[in-house]
């Protein structure tokens, strides 16, 4: 029993997800923009210049600090720096010495009354030989403004990711049991169990989908009484047919048999078919190797030219009637068309693959899927004895996928092969 836990709509929890992201987001940002560093360095204000070139160290709160060096020789600024006089007289002045001994340069106009340097600037103070140099550190590519943000998103996409994947998780599990649950779906067998949990629109699909099941089964029982009662209501005619055909002369008498016997065929393919697909198959373990050895065996007794491999031991699940009518009917399909057949298995991680080669034609890639069609023949020519009735390949399909398994048609360089996977049973 599927405990309920109901969650609500798809769309109102994602947007609730959207939303929360938007707002966390945000709120970080906000955060940064107030409390976080500046993205750019502030500025150097004139009295901080000063202050350095006293050997003063004046508290600063973000960004670089600067630096003064003494050096012999007069500083040379770099190309894209103007020379700054009214900032260079204001240093002096708050030095206390000579305008003349003072030298400025900056890329960027000095702000307010040239009270502060904006970007790289470089302040000289000559005393005696000696030159004393106050210039800002080069500007990193990567700040700490930078690294405050990327951090913040970083933490921003660890908080939202896991309510997120849970989010996506509570969507996405119930569907995939639906999915599960659609594909092993078939006529005449109950519908595995459908997800009760999850968000509304889940519930609302498990109800569809469990209302439609049950229709396509009433639908395929209906069929299959229809056609019983067909067959039955055609056997009283063709009795009286067959007591007329008694008076025709030899000749005629056998050929009208024929053609009796290929009505009652056909009558009895189209019957099977039907309740190969509404019918539930038995749920046993089957020793497949052993159901193909009694098989084979069988078929050689009667005489029908088919060999068969020995393989390593494969369990399965289902019903072994069925399973036994499936390879019966591709053994006699590769007589039929093939003179002859082999048939091996094989253990992979699909599960056991049992392959069916004869020495005829093959077959076309591009008609092999249409070839299990109900109805549709391999051989396009209405003869009894190589066209069939066109169901043996669609019961065969049916049995197959009753039991979870699939059956592929390919052609090798002897002739056709027909390859029917099923699931092992590990149990």
């Amino acid at each position: 029993m599927i405990q309920r836990r109901r969650i609500g709509s798809i769309a109102a929890s994602i947007f609730a997800l959207v939303l929360g992201t938007v707002v966390v987001a945000t709120a970080i940002f906000v955060a940064i923009a107030f409390r976080g560093p500046p993205p750019r360095d502030p500025p150097q204000s004139i009295e901080a210049v000063a202050a350095t070139m006293r050997g003063e160290q004046e508290p600063r709160r973000f960004g670089p600090a600067m630096r003064a060096i003494d050096t012999h020789s007069r500083p040379t600024p770099s190309a894209s720096m103007a020379a700054q006089p009214r900032s260079a007289l204001h240093v002096a002045q708050l030095l206390g010495v000579p305008p003349e001994q003072i030298l400025a340069w900056s890329n960027q106009r000095p702000i307010g009354m040239d009270s502060a340097f904006i970007g790289d600037f470089v302040v000289a103070w000559q005393h005696g030989a000696t030159w004393r140099v106050v210039t800002n550190p080069p500007s990193s590519a990567v700040k700490r403004w930078y690294w405050v943000t990327l951090l913040a998103m970083l933490a921003a996409i660890l908080a939202l990711a896991w309510p997120s994947w849970a989010l996506a998780r509570a969507i996405s599990r119930p569907i995939r049991r639906i999915a599960k649950s659609a594909s092993e779906a078939r006529a005449g067998v109950p519908l595995g169990p459908m997800p009760l949990d999850g968000v509304g629109e889940v519930r609302v699909l498990s109800r569809a989908i469990s209302r439609m099941h049950d229709r396509l089964s009433r639908h395929a029982e209906g069929r299959t009484t229809m056609l019983a009662a067909i067959a039955h209501d055609l056997g009283t005619p063709l009795s009286r047919l067959a007591f007329w055909v008694e008076q025709l002369p030899d000749e005629a008498r056998a050929r009208a048999n024929a053609d009796l016997d290929e009505m009652r065929a056909m009558l009895g393919s189209v019957l099977r078919f039907a309740r190969d697909e509404s019918k539930p198959a038995t749920d046993a373990r089957i020793d497949l190797g052993s159901l193909l050895d009694s098989l084979t065996e069988d078929m050689n007794i009667a005489g029908a030219p088919v060999t068969i491999e020995p393989g390593p031991r494969a369990i399965v699940r289902g019903d072994a009637q069925a399973l036994r009518r499936l390879f019966a009917n591709l053994v006699e399909n590769g007589i039929r068309y093939g003179q002859s057949a082999i048939v091996t298995w094989q253990i992979h991680d699909t599960g056991v693959v049992v392959t069916i080669d004869d020495r005829g034609p093959g077959f076309a890639m591009d008609d092999a899927d249409r070839l299990f069609e109900p109805f549709v023949r391999g051989d396009p020519s209405r003869n009894r004895e190589t066209g069939g009735t066109g169901l043996g390949l669609a019961i065969v399909r049916s049995i197959a996928e009753a039991h979870r398994g699939t059956v592929t048609l390919h052609s090798h360089k002897d002739g056709g092969r027909v390859l029917v996977t099923l699931p092992l049973d590990h149990g």
